[in-house]
């Protein structure tokens, strides 16, 4: 049996490499590295398969959301209503634009934000909305886009870990994953469902008038060159990043199925144990297992984690500690009535190796092994 890993980018790179070899010196013989046809290429092919009006490509997808909060023209001071439990990168950007980060709790099942928390954090200063589509599917943005109409609020959407899931919505008709608020952003982090071979990421709306602010916020503000209307950052999605992920959009969908097989076979062999909780799979949305997250229940999370770690097979903690306990953005306005369920998913979450090229055999291993460790804590 092959070495199990978290995320097996050599063996999925090796079935493309053939077309990923031919883009890459493609781009070397074109030498537009910045800015070539490959960027604009990637951006219409992701437009249409998003079914977005609008895809700005960036540097990475903890710009796209600073990119984004700055084309909203949000003041310092002004609050932004996140979850506690996700990636420091969705507070990050809101901090570095002097903005207050208003974390709320999450759902104890599928770990997406709690609408019902953040109503009860909107005040006067509560600009914008961030939910984020965790571990690969979609936070309940009816509630949320009901709410943010109610109080005239913006909705960026966090969908660096859901490229390519569906929104079902009640009256039937579908949306992606970042179409959905007024701004979508998203990541192209290797590790990511659509991964790049280095960072990446993209801005997503279907609204014009903040497609041009976008536009030109990712390139220092200008709309023509040495004319600067706006301020701006350096935010660019270069041309090789843009010629691989072209290659592997089109194995996306094929990619995510890869997951969801690896995800079902997990959840039928595990589904049973008392002291293994399988993921929730929401209405809503489907799921497409950026990560396989199971929560603990009766034994120590960290000690099966050490003892997979003995037997070869690793396993990750996203995320250890909750937003509001890390030094940078503690609050003392919060109370720890305010974070319950983060605070127990925090000591209770491990995520299984979950990629496209995972064998039955790998599976197998996995699973056996993680039942065993399991009866004997």
């Amino acid at each position: 049996m092959e070495e199990i890993s978290m995320v097996d980018l050599k063996g999925q790179y090796k079935k493309i490499r053939d077309e990923i070899e031919k883009a890459v010196q493609n781009v070397f013989h074109s030498t537009a590295f910045i800015n070539g046809k490959e960027v604009k290429e990637f951006s219409g092919n992701l437009e249409n398969y998003l079914n977005v009006k609008h895809v700005i490509p960036c540097g990475n997808g903890t710009d796209a959301l600073q990119v984004a909060l700055m084309a909203l023209g949000l003041k310092p001071g002004d609050e932004v209503i996140t979850a506690d439990f996700t990636f420091i990168a969705t507070v990050e950007a809101i901090a570095l634009l002097g903005l207050k980060p208003r974390l709320v709790d999450v759902r104890p099942d599928d770990f997406n934000i709690d609408p019902d928390s953040i109503e009860k954090a909107i005040n006067e200063k509560t600009k914008a909305i961030i939910p984020v589509h965790l571990y690969g599917q979609c936070a309940p943005m009816e509630d949320i886009i009901d709410l943010a109409q109610k109080y005239n609020l913006y909705v960026v959407e966090d969908a660096a870990q859901a490229t390519g899931v569906d929104y079902l919505f009640e009256d039937g008709h579908k949306k992606k994953a970042g179409t959905i608020g007024d701004i979508g952003c998203t990541s192209f982090f290797p590790s990511k469902n659509l991964g790049a071979y280095g960072d990446g990421g993209a801005i997503l709306t279907n609204n014009d008038e903040l497609a041009e602010k976008l536009r030109y916020t990712v390139n220092h503000g200008m709309k023509v060159k040495y004319y600067h209307d706006y301020v701006g950052i350096n935010s660019r999605l270069d041309s090789l990043q843009a010629a691989i992920l072209n290659v592997k959009l089109k194995y996306l969908d094929k990619y995510n199925m890869a997951r969801q097989d690896a995800a079902r076979y997990y959840d039928q062999i595990l589904k049973e144990h008392k002291n293994l909780v399988i993921p929730k799979k929401v209405t809503w949305s489907n799921h497409i297992f950026h990560q396989y997250t199971l929560k603990t229940k009766g034994i120590s999370r960290d000690l099966l984690k050490e003892r997979l770690a003995a037997r070869e097979i690793p396993a990750m903690i996203y995320y250890p500690v909750p937003l509001h306990c890390q030094k940078a953005y503690q609050n003392p306005d919060y109370s720890d009535k305010d974070f319950i369920v983060t605070e127990e998913l925090c000591k209770t979450v491990i995520s299984l190796p979950i990629h496209t090229e995972l064998s039955k055999e790998q599976l197998n291993y996995i699973t056996h092994n993680l039942l065993e460790i399991a009866d004997e804590l």
